[in-house]
């Protein structure tokens, strides 16, 4: 829930949100609106102006922790001295952001908030994987007319393995990764001929069909992460594409997760891994 004063402000934060996993669910103007609607959406975050009509920040915050003491609350104000964050922390509130504030900021301090153990697997896993998912439910559902919701686990194998097909996809900026697109050679061939509608196909068209799948998915991926995290400047790499059984691809130093799209064409996958460290 965003609490603020301003409808310019509360405008600006729900569209920074808009494209993440975090979903507004109130938005109020005034001390009393956000007590009324904390009732009725439960949200489990909100992020509180200091200056509101009739209570200020602090006071509202601590109305809302007093009907709730495990509420997550994050100030964002265009004031932050240590006076105001110590008041703050007497009332509960759990996190203090200035004005202006940019979208990847805000969106890590509310995924340190929403964690009860912050870490930086979950911080990819949200921003950055589920991104990749969604990039891959799209792609499927325009290029082939499949409709799935693909899954997210984290892979913690030293090689991802192989028999079939695999694009590889450099990731560079930050965070630098790479990212695989694979599947059976029997999946490959009925995606080929969905996606070209037809069945005389050469296993070079096969290729490249899968080949140019891969690129336009990660590359949507690429361009929706950079478009909430503007200083990351994510950018793809011309992608390699390696067929055969036993195919073993190292995960060294990174962080890598698993998306899987079951189809019914098959098990259509991306393994994207984002290195260590900033």
């Amino acid at each position: 829930m965003i609490v603020d004063d301003s409808k310019v402000s509360r405008t600006i934060l729900a569209n920074h949100l808009a494209k993440t996993n975090f979903e507004v669910v109130a938005m109020a103007k005034d001390a009393a609106e956000a007590l009324k609607l904390y009732q009725e959406y439960n949200p489990e975050i909100v992020t509180m102006d200091m200056n509101l009509p009739d209570a200020d920040g602090i006071e509202c915050s601590r109305r809302i922790h007093a009907l709730d003491s495990g509420v997550k609350i994050v100030m964002i104000s265009a004031m932050k001295d240590v006076n105001l964050i110590a008041k703050g922390r007497e009332v509960g509130i759990g996190a203090f952001l200035q004005k202006p504030v940019g979208t990847n900021t805000i969106i890590e301090t509310l995924m340190m908030l929403s964690q009860e153990k912050v870490s930086r697997v979950a911080v990819l896993r949200e921003s950055y994987a589920k991104v990749f998912a969604n990039a891959l439910g799209h792609g499927l559902l325009n290029m082939v007319a499949l409709k799935v919701e693909p899954t997210v686990e984290l892979f913690d194998k030293k090689f991802l393995e192989v028999d079939g097909v695999a694009v590889i996809i450099g990731l560079t900026g930050n965070p630098a990764g790479r990212a695989v697109a694979y599947m059976s050679m029997d999946t490959m061939h009925k995606f080929g001929q969905t996606m070209l509608g037809t069945d005389e196909i050469t296993e070079d068209e096969y290729n490249d069909a899968v080949e140019e799948a891969a690129n336009i998915i990660i590359g949507r991926g690429v361009s929706n992460v950079n478009d909430v995290f503007k200083d990351k400047e994510l950018r793809i790499t011309p992608p390699g594409t390696i067929c055969g059984n036993g195919i073993k691809i190292a995960s060294p130093k990174m962080t890598t997760f698993k998306i899987t799209a079951k189809t019914d064409l098959g098990d259509i996958c991306v393994n994207v891994g984002f290195a260590e460290g900033d």
